[in-house]
Formats: structure tokens, sequence, C-alpha cells
């Protein structure tokens, strides 16, 4: 018999910076700093993911299978770098949290009160 795609909606919710770090990863490969560097400036500094944090969400997200170390790099790159990539497993989970925000947000732009709110 097959694998089959697992359900992830028990996953859920992601940490803010586990989110953005997977946010970052949809985008392509990226290294440590690069991550660190792009979540700052997406959030407008608001959130920041500190080397200490960084490192240890990323050696977690790799046991959960979510990332995995990537072979692609530009040309040139320093070697000791370590660049990371999305597993599918990890691309159907950053879909699934980014759906349930996405129902949370319909639901608030939905409430009367939440509209009355806007209006005053």
């Amino acid at each position: 018999m097959p694998d089959r795609p697992r359900g992830v909606d028990h996953l859920l919710p992601l940490k803010p910076k586990v989110l953005h770090v997977l946010l970052t990863l949809a985008d392509g490969p990226r290294h440590g700093y690069s991550i660190m560097q792009e979540v700052a400036t997406r959030t407008g500094g608001r959130i920041r993911v500190w080397p200490a944090a960084l490192y240890g969400a990323l050696r977690e997200l790799e046991e959960l299978d979510w990332i995995v170390e990537s072979d692609t790099r530009p040309t040139g790159d320093d070697e000791r770098r370590r660049y990371f990539a999305l597993t599918p497993l990890g691309t159907r989970v950053l879909g699934a949290e980014v759906r349930r925000l996405e129902a949370i947000v319909d639901h608030a732009r939905a409430s009367v009160a939440l509209r009355r709110l806007e209006r005053a």
C-alpha cells in the first residue's frame, strides 16, 4: 500500500517564529543568517529570530521533517553555510497554517462588532 499524505492539522497552530521561518523558506533555500534577515525585513523588525533560537528551531524542524538541508546554493558561496529548504511535509504544514489564519481573518472581517469598531 503506498504512503498516504499525513494530515497536519494536529500540528497547528505554529509558533510565530516557526511560521516566519517556513514562510521565508517557501521562497527557496536560505542559510541561517539570511533567514534571520528576511524575517526581520518582512515583519518590519517586529519579529527577530536570534541565532540561538533560530538554530534550535532549524534543528527541531529538521527532526520533524519540515525542512531539510539543501544542496542548492549560489555559486561561490561560503561552503561552511548550511542552506535549508522546505520538505513536502513542511509545505503542507505551512499551507494548513496559512489556511487556518485566513479563516480567522475571514471571521474577523465578517464580525458585525468589528465592523462597528472600524467605523467609530
